[in-house]
């Protein structure tokens, strides 16, 4: 059982990691598009609702779709008060039970409420009050998108973890606090 489920586990990384290089490419475009936008309306004294929006939607895409790698890479915020002063094991069992109690439950709970906000949008060709500005389901879309990958990263975690107690998986947790 737990074989099959460390099989899963590997393809939902594999997902995630796809989705993280989307994310970083979005990074590069919004910057081009940002430079354009701003060389546009200085050069020519022309701007666009439309262009802000979509550097906003590339925003949103980039933090939605790179947070189930963030979690991946062990890089996300946490409190490092005990965490990093107890033991290996001791780490794996809150990170298990963190996952288990708390992370699923929410991000479970927020796919749920985001997904009627999408459909919503979706079904009334909902679109921006701004001149010139875009279709919004799209955005919308990346709400529960986003949550529902990081549902699937938080499993992915939790059955390495619980690999990990049982001794079927050497897991790397260390985590590096950010310097200040």
């Amino acid at each position: 059982m737990m074989t099959a489920l460390l099989r899963l586990s590997s393809a939902i990384d594999a997902v995630t990691q796809k989705l993280s290089v989307v994310a970083d490419w979005l990074v590069l475009l919004a910057c081009l598009v940002s430079a354009g936008n701003a060389s546009i309306r200085y050069l020519f004294s022309y701007s666009s609702n439309g262009w802000l929006e979509i550097q906003w939607y590339m925003f949103g895409a980039m933090v939605f779709l790179g947070a189930s790698h963030t979690l991946r890479m062990n890089e996300h915020v946490r409190v490092d008060v005990v965490y990093s002063s107890i033991s290996e094991r001791a780490q794996l069992w809150i990170d298990a039970l963190g996952f288990l109690f708390f992370f699923l439950p929410v991000t479970i709970f927020l796919t749920r409420i985001t997904l009627p906000f999408f459909v919503s949008s979706f079904v009334q060709h909902d679109v921006s009050n701004n001149a010139g500005g875009l279709i919004l389901w799209p955005i919308k879309l990346v709400l529960p998108l986003g949550f529902f990958l990081l549902v699937l990263q938080g499993f992915s975690e939790l059955t390495k973890r619980v690999a990990a107690i049982m001794g079927l998986l050497r897991l790397d947790t260390r985590y590096e606090k950010p310097l200040q």
